[in-house]
């Protein structure tokens, strides 16, 4: 007797769990479809809470940590700025066509085929892409268009602070640089050359491959013109490996995170013209030839900033004070432009009980 009222009981706790649950879901379901802010400039336009919580995720995911309830409503801000625009945009007759989008995609891709060697395939596209950003490609081009569509309108109505942007004066470069050439210098660096040979898809190709480093090594020896004999060869589809120009190699912290210690030691034991001994990375076997060796260096506003650039020390300072006056230059304008699209106070409505969610 006892037992079945007990087991009564347990059903109805679990029922009104389960409708505990449900209630909580709908109630749930119901605040994401609510508006946390209005955007009314030429016509009404929701921001729901769902769209919030979709636009803080995304951007806790980037940075990893938990918004506080003041950064929620910067990001309630920003939405309402854009729709805000947008809205300017579309009464304006301000447009993007679907053509100037699909070359940004086109630079994207070229950049992405620059990194790879080779033209990606769309799936590679798309999964990089989404993997950068969290958004499908659909969903990326409708960004592309969004932002490309408020900054066409920025520049249209703010042409002027835009069109007024003045370059450094030389005093101002040599002032940046007596207050920074303390950290303007340039770390030990070596230029080489490279014998690449890659492992393959399994074990056996994986013994080929040293086979074949240990036979290179044996013929090369020390001997530096028979590493470009070798570099030579390696030039044909038929070597079996990769050979060329490394590029130059600073001794950093962040270029050894890329080559490895062992790389990045054996690199800088060498002295100019000398040939390693086989190195041993994660996808192969490499010797290299020391080209060119440069020691630390304290760099005057005429010297080369980047190896291998003809950009020097006054060009890279120059670049970088313009970019700033440029920055300047366009936080003046955006702020201006807001200022005047939220003058007033009616072009927008925020319903602060709603961003806590």
């Amino acid at each position: 007797m006892y037992s079945n009222k007990r087991r009564i009981c347990m059903k109805r706790s679990i029922v009104t769990i389960l409708f505990a649950l449900a209630a909580t879901a709908l109630v749930s379901a119901q605040t994401d479809l609510q508006s946390v802010a209005l955007v009314k400039l030429t016509k009404t336009e929701p921001i729901t809470v769902k769209q919030l919580k979709a636009e803080v995720q995304k951007i806790e995911a980037q940075t990893g940590k938990t918004l506080t309830l003041d950064e929620r409503k910067q990001v309630l801000d920003v939405m309402i700025n854009e729709r805000l625009a947008l809205q300017a945009a579309e009464r304006d007759k301000i447009t993007v066509s679907d053509a100037d989008i699909n070359q940004q995609l086109q630079q994207a891709r070229a950049s992405m085929a620059q990194s790879l060697g080779r033209q990606p395939t769309d799936a590679e596209f798309e999964s990089a892409i989404k993997q950068q950003t969290g958004m499908d490609l659909a969903a990326y081009k409708d960004q592309l268009k969004r932002l490309a569509t408020v900054q066409k309108y920025l520049m249209t109505k703010k042409q002027d602070i835009l069109n007024s942007i003045k370059k450094p004066s030389d005093a101002e470069i040599k002032n940046f640089y007596e207050l920074n050439k303390v950290k303007l210098v340039r770390p030990d660096t070596v230029r080489f050359s490279m014998i690449f040979v890659p492992y393959g898809n399994d074990a056996a190709a994986k013994a080929k491959a040293k086979e074949l480093a240990d036979k290179l090594v044996k013929d090369i020896g020390t001997s530096p013109s028979k590493f470009d004999e070798a570099v030579l060869k390696g030039q044909s589809a038929t070597a079996g490996y990769q050979a060329g120009d490394g590029g130059y190699l600073p001794k950093t912290p962040e270029a050894q995170s890329i080559v490895g210690q062992e790389f990045m030691n054996v690199a800088f034991s060498l002295k100019q013209g000398e040939v390693s001994r086989l190195i041993e990375n994660s996808k192969g076997y490499q010797i290299i030839k020391i080209t060119e060796a440069y020691s630390q260096k304290n760099l005057e506003l005429d010297d080369i900033y980047q190896l291998g650039s003809k950009v020097t020390v006054r060009d890279y300072i120059g670049n970088l004070l313009y970019q700033q006056n440029q920055q300047a230059a366009f936080d003046k304008a955006s702020k201006e432009l807001v200022d005047e699209l939220r003058a007033g106070g009616k072009s927008y409505q925020i319903f602060d009980k709603l961003i806590a969610y």
